[in-house]
């Protein structure tokens, strides 16, 4: 039933109930569909009609005017924690994702993964969807070339939080780190990449199909590992950064002559 509807037959009852009441609802009141029963009582009363609105409550419920509420999605409850830089590669990296489209006016969903430790880009993968089992599938492949981490830094996406990549986690025994809802700087790492990316690949190209993104997204990716100084390694690149830490590691402790 309509609002109008609902006014036809408060009308009616008011007559049999033995009110004399007359009124006439606006010819747009049937578009207010969200309206609650207080805000039909006052369009009534507005056109002249004194009613109690526990009346008007009644034949709201007994019409099924009632909308169904529109709830808000709760995110996970996670514990604080500073945002820490890692000791070496591997340790943590951050996912998230990044919006754009197509010359066509189609939405693209850019996939980010970034080791958080020596800055590299793990990978970027675009595609029109991207669920939870897809992006468990970008990490295998990803695991194939450089091993999987220990943690994974998120926010609280449906994508993050889900079960396929839950129990992908619990499988592969990495720890998963759910930032706190609306918290973007708890994952300040994968954010300053996200800003980098949009600036200098996304705003700068204007992608005619999905293959072309991803070849000129991926063209980025490996010139920003391999050739773009980074200022937070002391102007390195982060492949030239990860070299080094390899070769550091792999170099053995160096010993003083006794004389």
């Amino acid at each position: 039933m309509t609002a109008s509807g609902f006014c036809t037959a408060y009308l009616d009852e008011c007559m049999t109930g033995g009110f004399r009441a007359h009124a006439e609802m606006r010819p747009a009141a049937h578009e207010r569909r969200r309206f609650g029963y207080r805000r039909l009582h006052a369009l009534v009363r507005r056109e002249g009609v004194l009613v109690n609105h526990k009346r008007v409550w009644r034949l709201y419920q007994k019409a099924g005017l009632a909308g169904r509420r529109r709830r808000r999605r709760r995110g996970v409850a996670v514990d604080r924690e500073p945002l820490a830089m890692p000791t070496a590669p591997n340790q943590v990296w951050s996912m998230d994702f990044v919006m754009d489209a197509l010359s066509n006016g189609r939405r693209v969903k850019c996939l980010t993964i970034v080791d958080d430790f020596t800055k590299e880009s793990v990978d970027i993968v675009p595609d029109h969807s991207i669920p939870g089992l897809y992006v468990t599938r970008v990490l295998d492949q990803a695991a194939q070339f450089r091993g999987l981490p220990m943690a994974i830094r998120t926010d609280q996406g449906p994508e993050f939080t889900g079960r396929a990549l839950d129990q992908w986690a619990y499988r592969h025994g990495v720890q998963l780190k759910l930032i706190a809802p609306g918290k973007p700087t708890q994952n300040a790492y994968i954010e300053s990449f996200n800003g980098r990316f949009r600036d200098e690949c996304l705003n700068d190209h204007w992608f005619e199909s999905l293959h072309a993104a991803r070849a000129i997204i991926s063209a980025w990716r490996r010139d920003y590992n391999e050739h773009r100084p980074h200022s937070a390694l002391d102007y390195r690149t982060p492949a030239e950064f990860a070299a080094q830490h390899r070769k550091r590691r792999a170099a053995p402790p160096s010993t003083k002559e006794i004389s």
